[in-house]
């Protein structure tokens, strides 16, 4: 028997068994990743003592989970998800100096070629549902602004649903568009009030959430990716904090410096300015960008 081997294995020394095979591991990284894996997993295991039929259902739970897996869904994307996982890698790999605005998940239906459009355009397409008129500043952490700042937003209508997921119903693009800042790093643009969804619940998934108890919604928020040069570029959302769902995002999303207010303006003659029916929306968000690096 050679050292690492570590002799016969016992319910005591399970972990040190498995992980002591390792030793001759070619990539040092997965090495450490395989040792925390495997000691957290059997420290799991000895404090639930599963039964084995327990065990076999959690192995069928995962079979299943990947099953469901197409170029469209990523079952396992949502189970990370809604563990919170999703978040505490973003948290991790998305820490920000003092001031900077906080990413949160990129959430679903990015489109990457979505059209650049003139400061101010209207991105709701079928002028269906609440009129909203949105804009802020794109700051630097000194307060300066952010000239040539891109702004890649996108998000659900007032029924809760993407242009992508009705096609034929909305037309291609809705309420998605790409905005560049000026010398000054406003941007403003008009869209329509978003309204909370539910994630996809018909897998593994939403079985999972619906025997401990949890709903599947995320509440009403916009999508923000914004890049400049020489920032480290920002994924995040703004969200409603009136939305019913504000305080159980199904999938932790939302950090209470992403809330945005979203005040009902009652101004025939701003309204008109916007070519809005009165009363319309105003959401107000100021976004802080931290140097690359930083």
């Amino acid at each position: 028997m050679k050292a690492h081997e570590k002799g016969f294995f016992t319910e005591e020394n399970s972990a040190e068994v498995v992980t002591g095979r390792n030793k001759n591991a070619r990539d040092e990284r997965l090495k450490a990743v395989m040792e925390v894996i495997t000691r957290k997993l059997h420290e799991a295991v000895k404090e639930i003592e599963p039964t084995q039929g327990e065990w076999f259902e959690a192995i069928q739970f995962l079979t299943r989970t990947g099953q469901l897996c197409t170029d469209w869904r990523q079952e396992f994307i949502l189970l990370s998800d809604v563990l919170g996982v999703s978040m505490l890698v973003d948290a991790i790999n998305n820490r920000k100096p003092s001031g900077a605005s906080e990413s949160t998940v990129l959430g679903p239906f990015h489109l990457a070629d979505a059209p650049e459009l003139p400061m101010g355009a209207n991105i709701c397409l079928d002028h269906k549902g609440e009129d909203m008129f949105i804009h802020g500043r794109i700051l630097d952490t000194e307060g300066r602004p952010i000239a040539n700042a891109v702004l890649d937003v996108w998000q659900a209508n007032d029924e809760g649903f993407y242009d992508v997921q009705q096609k034929g119903i909305q037309p291609d693009f809705n309420l998605r568009g790409v905005f560049r800042t000026g010398a000054d790093g406003r941007y403003w643009f008009r869209a329509v009030k978003p309204k909370f969804y539910p994630i996809p619940d018909d897998g593994t998934v939403g079985k999972l959430l619906h025997k401990l108890g949890r709903h599947p919604y995320r509440p009403a928020h916009l999508h923000y990716i914004l890049k400049a040069e020489g920032f480290a570029t920002l994924t995040t959302h703004i969200f409603d904090p009136d939305d019913i769902y504000i305080n159980s995002d199904a999938v932790f999303g939302v950090k209470e410096s992403l809330l945005a207010e979203f005040k009902r303006i009652d101004d025939p003659g701003r309204a008109k300015d916007y070519e809005f029916a009165n009363p319309f929306w105003d959401v107000e968000h100021d976004f802080v960008l931290a140097t690359e690096g930083a």
